[in-house]
């Protein structure tokens, strides 16, 4: 049997004699592994952030206008309003199949006035289930607007954390990732000369896109008590997620179909009703993602397999250089197998030698690269578990290949002849 105590001892033989064919010979498999560890892990790291940055708008939703008809219907002409109440919503939530939560949402700029500071800004009227859907997250001990509050006509604000930061300094949001919020929640401010109490800071969050302005510089209060201070009746836009994101498409309809049912407007009318689908987004980055990795894998598999090319070379030279060795040990009894098994082990130590050493140096450039603060615009790369295993696979399958056709040569060899080389 192959004992690979012999073949470690054989190659450290080998390594003692041919120092530099052998670090060369390990510098490719290492090279190589890095490449392709380090596309990979730099390919998930940018996918993740596209996605955390989508994610800042909202899980999955669907950001709907009311507008005006576009299509005859029931006698109606064309070019009709569309206005929404809250009533209509209510319709759609018991109406529309395959609908997981709905908010309204009603926008207007309103004045703030705390202490000697006065400013405006965008407020927006929203449902206890806007925040979850528009990953409006609160900072530790601060909450978002739940179903008390929209009830009870409550008079609280849930604001962003560049609004807070301006209103009560740094402790109240800005330019901290998670900054303490007691300068800011249970103060009372006033919105349009009425009192509010701050009841949460938003936690600061990647955001790329947004239809009204960035979360970071809004406020947010119940729709129940907007309209109570404004008047207003018609929502401005609604929210929406889908019970199952890949059945989004199938909701909107469902839902432009109640509201046409309600309102009287051809369900196939879009402009009465637009719709903007972010889980298209998502799929997008899902699929690009998806060819970018694959092209990167396929460049760090290209630079491995020369390095491979690099492993056989050298398994090349080396049974020629112990060819007399090999006939020794045939003419010993030695079977084929057992120069082929020998061979090919060696190489695969090799291998698994330059892998394990670009392994390390992936993991310590992954590990250092976050402190340089880049994660924001190309995302931190992660050595991933699918990373790894596509890695290992790369690298037997190249150690395999690389030493195969080396080691069947060797098994080859006629004893007598190779004993007299």
């Amino acid at each position: 049997m192959i004992n690979f105590k012999d073949v470690l001892r054989q190659l450290i033989r080998d390594v003692r004699s041919e120092k530099l064919r052998t670090f060369l010979t390990v510098f490719g498999i290492v090279w190589g592994t890095v490449a392709i560890s380090l596309m990979l892990a730099f390919g998930t790291g940018l996918h993740k952030q596209l996605v955390k940055a989508t994610a800042g708008l909202g899980d999955r939703i669907v950001i709907t206008w009311p507008g005006l008809t576009s299509i005859p219907f029931e006698g109606l002409g064309k070019g009709r309003r569309i206005r929404l109440r809250d009533e209509d919503l209510a319709f759609v939530r018991t109406q529309a199949a395959g609908l997981n939560a709905i908010s309204g949402e009603y926008s207007k700029n309103l004045r703030i006035d705390y202490g000697a500071k006065t400013m405006s800004a965008d407020c927006s009227g929203v449902d206890a289930e806007f925040g979850s859907m528009r990953n409006l997250i609160p900072q530790a001990g601060g909450r978002f607007i739940d179903a008390i509050d929209m009830a009870q006509q409550r008079r609280v604000v849930f604001l962003g954390n560049d609004l807070a930061g301006d209103l009560f300094g740094k402790g109240g949001g800005r330019s901290q990732d998670h900054p303490p919020v007691p300068e800011a929640v249970g103060k009372t401010l006033l919105i349009n000369n009425s009192p509010f109490l701050v009841i949460g800071v938003l936690i600061k969050k990647d955001q790329d896109s947004s239809y009204s302005g960035p979360d970071e510089g809004k406020m947010f209060i119940p729709s129940t008590t907007y309209r109570g201070i404004t008047g207003e009746k018609y929502v401005d836009n609604f929210v929406f997620q889908a019970a199952q994101s890949d059945k989004t498409k199938q909701v909107i309809q469902n839902v432009r179909t109640a509201l046409a049912h309600r309102l009287r407007f051809d369900p196939k009318d879009k402009e009465a009703i637009s719709a903007w689908d972010t889980t298209e987004q998502f799929q997008f980055f899902d699929i690009f993602m998806l060819s970018f990795n694959a092209f990167l894998g396929l460049i760090g598999v290209l630079t491995l397999v020369v390095g491979g090319i690099g492993v056989s070379n050298i398994m090349n030279v080396v049974v020629e250089e112990r060819t007399r060795e090999i006939g020794i040990k045939m003419a010993l009894g030695a079977r084929q197998h057992f120069i082929l098994m020998q061979f090919l082990m060696e190489t695969l130590v090799v291998t698994a030698l330059g892998g394990a050493v670009g392994f390390i140096i992936s993991l310590g450039i992954c590990a250092v690269f976050p402190k340089f603060g880049f994660g924001e615009y190309v995302g931190d790369p992660v050595v991933s578990p699918v990373v790894t295993l596509l890695t290992a696979i790369a690298l037997g399958v190249v150690g395999l290949v690389a030493g195969y056709f080396p080691a069947r040569d060797a098994s080859r060899l006629d004893p007598v002849v190779a004993m007299k080389l």
